[in-house]
C-alpha cells in the first residue's frame, strides 16, 4: 500500500457524485474511481493507523482489507427499508476488538460523508447480554463509571450520544442515582469534525489523539464485558 498522509477532497467528491447517482448502473460505470479515490485510500489510513492503535491499545485491530476488515462495505441493506438506494454513500471505518466479529463489539469508528466527519468511541447497540453487563458495571462501581464518563480530556473531545430506552430496563430501580445511564442502549462518545481534518497532514496525529483520549471511557467499558483495554 502507499504511505498514507492524508485524504484528497476527490473522496468527498466521488461520495457527493454518489449521492447523486445511486444506482448499479452509475457505480458499475465509476467502479475504479470508487477504488481509486475512496476505497484505496480508506485501505491506506487503516494501514498508517495500525501503529498508532497499537501505541494506545494492543487489543484493538486495524485491517486494511476489502472485505472482512476494518472499512465497512459500500453496499446497503435495503431489505427493511423504503430506501431502496444500493450504496451508502459514507465510508465507514472501525477498529474493533481483536475478538470482536461486528460493528457492535467495543470500538473506535471513523465516519466520512459529504456534509459530516466524525469519531465515535464505545459500543453501539450492544448484545443483550454485555448491555447488562455494561449496566451491572455502573450499578457496582457508580463511582467509576462517573469518573470514566466525565473525565475532562475525554469529554473535551467527546460527547455521549446514542438512543435511549423511554423507562427503566428490566431488573433495574427507575428510581436508582444513575438511571439516566442505565437506560441507555447505547455507549458511545461522538466526536465531530471538519472536513479540513481529513486533508491535514496532522490527520493520523489527530485522530490517534482522539482515540487516546477516549481511552478512560473504552476501558470501563471493556472491563464490564471481560475484555481488556
Amino acid at each position: 500500500m502507499a504511505e498514507f498522509a492524508h485524504f484528497k477532497p476527490s473522496m468527498i467528491t466521488f461520495l457527493r457524485q454518489l449521492a447523486r447517482n445511486n444506482t448499479r448502473e452509475w457505480f458499475a460505470d465509476n467502479k475504479q474511481r470508487y477504488e481509486d479515490l475512496v476505497r484505496e485510500p480508506a485501505l491506506d489510513f487503516i494501514s498508517a493507523m495500525g501503529q498508532p492503535l497499537a501505541d494506545i491499545t494492543p487489543y484493538f485491530v486495524a485491517v486494511p482489507k476489502k472485505t472482512g476488515g476494518s472499512l465497512m462495505r459500500p453496499y446497503r441493506d435495503t431489505r427493511f427499508s423504503k430506501d431502496k438506494t444500493p450504496y451508502k454513500t459514507n465510508v465507514g471505518i472501525q477498529f474493533r476488538y481483536e475478538f470482536g466479529k461486528d460493528v457492535h463489539a467495543p470500538g473506535f469508528y471513523v465516519h466520512i460523508d459529504p456534509h459530516e466527519v466524525f469519531v465515535g468511541a464505545g459500543m453501539w447497540h450492544p448484545d443483550r447480554e454485555p448491555l447488562r453487563a455494561i449496566r451491572d458495571a455502573i450499578v457496582d462501581d457508580p463511582k467509576g463509571w462517573k469518573a470514566a464518563r466525565d473525565q475532562r480530556t475525554f469529554r473535551r473531545h467527546f460527547d455521549l450520544a446514542g438512543s435511549q430506552l423511554k423507562t427503566a430496563p428490566r431488573g433495574f430501580d427507575k428510581s436508582h442515582p444513575m438511571i439516566d445511564d442505565l437506560r441507555r442502549k447505547d455507549f458511545i462518545g461522538v466526536k465531530v469534525m471538519t472536513h479540513d481534518v481529513l486533508y491535514s497532514p496532522q490527520l493520523l496525529k489527530t485522530m490517534a489523539q482522539t482515540f487516546r483520549a477516549a481511552s478512560p471511557f473504552m476501558t470501563f467499558l471493556c472491563r464490564a464485558v471481560g475484555a481488556r483495554f
